[in-house]
């Protein structure tokens, strides 16, 4: 078994996720008292957050990259980003390595061009739906890509950053981000990503009629296929 390094902190609550889940998926596939080998490097989420707001990249790089090259020195044979929008320096990050850095957004097109839809929603934070780092690199894998309206993005970063970050789940949330999932079908969209690890919390697939694709589940199966290879 390979040894997964994650860089985490962004926020806490993600990172949890992602170690809740590695460990449940390494259970379900060997069985017993298996469990994943991971080391993890946490950085602070307000520190990079105020980075992100300035502008300030090389620096988000900087840091990101020094919690990478960490966990690589800790014995991790690949590496996870446990973020979506801090993916914006994830070709910096990686270029630090000596290791492999699963990327995201290309373990989450696989897994949308598996299912064989062609375009989908994007959900996330407004920064990461506002830019296009994410869903271009998703276009790249000849995948369509619809997001909300901008009016919506301020209603999902509330969401987010003021509830689920603080462990909040809340119905009324819930219903308005179902209510854009059917927007956002309207559109066209065959499936849906939901590309903040928050996010997982507050949508399951019972609560959309289109294929849901939570990108921390994914981005861990991804990993744990070529962690026990």
């Amino acid at each position: 078994m390979l040894t997964i390094g994650l860089v985490g902190g962004m926020s806490w609550e993600s990172s949890a996720e992602y170690y809740r889940l590695l460990n449940q998926g390494v259970e379900q596939r060997l069985g017993g008292l298996h469990s994943a080998r991971t080391v993890m490097a946490s950085v602070e989420f307000d520190e990079l957050t105020r980075l992100q707001r300035e502008e300030r990249w090389d620096e988000v790089a900087a840091i990101l990259g020094a919690a990478a090259s960490g966990v690589e020195a800790a014995g991790a044979d690949l590496v996870l980003l446990c973020t979506t929008s801090f993916h914006r320096v994830a070709e910096q990050v990686s270029a630090g390595l000596g290791v492999p850095m699963l990327h995201l957004a290309d373990v989450v097109a696989d897994a949308v061009a598996a299912a064989e839809l062609q375009k989908v929603a994007f959900l996330g934070t407004a920064f990461a739906m506002g830019r296009r780092f994410f869903t271009d690199r998703l276009e790249t894998h000849g995948i369509s890509v619809v997001t909300p309206a901008e009016e919506d993005h301020a209603t999902l970063d509330r969401i987010i950053y003021d509830e689920l970050v603080h462990g909040k789940v809340l119905d009324p949330s819930r219903r308005t981000v179902v209510d854009l999932i059917g927007r956002l079908w309207d559109q066209g969209a065959e499936g849906v990503i939901l590309g903040c690890t928050e996010l997982e919390a507050l949508i399951k697939q019972a609560d959309s009629d289109l294929p849901v694709f939570p990108c921390t589940t994914v981005h861990v199966q991804a990993a744990l296929d070529r962690a026990l290879a």
